[in-house]
């Protein structure tokens, strides 16, 4: 198992790595909607967290010379499942087909009190 770390997304904020790879598989752990220039989420709602959380892991996969395009599996977790809706148009607009296998789930609470965590696997 190699650890995969990038100085541009946010660093893990327990004891657990950005991605471990594995063969050729990538396991992106859940990636929280935090700009790593500021540690903060962006300014706005489920549409501006997505698009961070999604950009956190396009940067971790890029450590690899990967794109969103080699996911092939995200688990999306949502702090409210009535976000589902607009976390789905800016997922539709970051993937192209075909699209990931996914699951999405509503959770009651997520660390930092995002509205959305997202963690992938990739195929290099």
């Amino acid at each position: 198992m190699k650890a995969i770390e990038s100085p541009n997304a946010p660093a893990a904020i327990g004891p657990y790595s950005q991605a471990v790879q594995t063969g050729n598989l990538i396991f992106c752990s859940g990636q929280l909607p935090i700009d790593p220039a500021t540690g903060k989420f962006p300014e706005g709602g489920i549409k501006e967290q997505t698009r961070q959380s999604l950009l956190n892991i396009s940067r971790i996969l890029e450590q690899e010379g990967l794109s969103l395009s080699n996911v092939v599996k995200t688990t999306v977790l949502l702090a409210d499942i009535s976000d589902f809706a607009a976390m789905n148009e800016v997922y539709a607009e970051m993937f192209k087909a075909p699209f990931p296998a996914r699951s999405a789930f509503s959770v009651r609470d997520l660390p930092k009190g995002a509205l959305v965590e997202i963690e992938c696997i990739a195929e290099k």
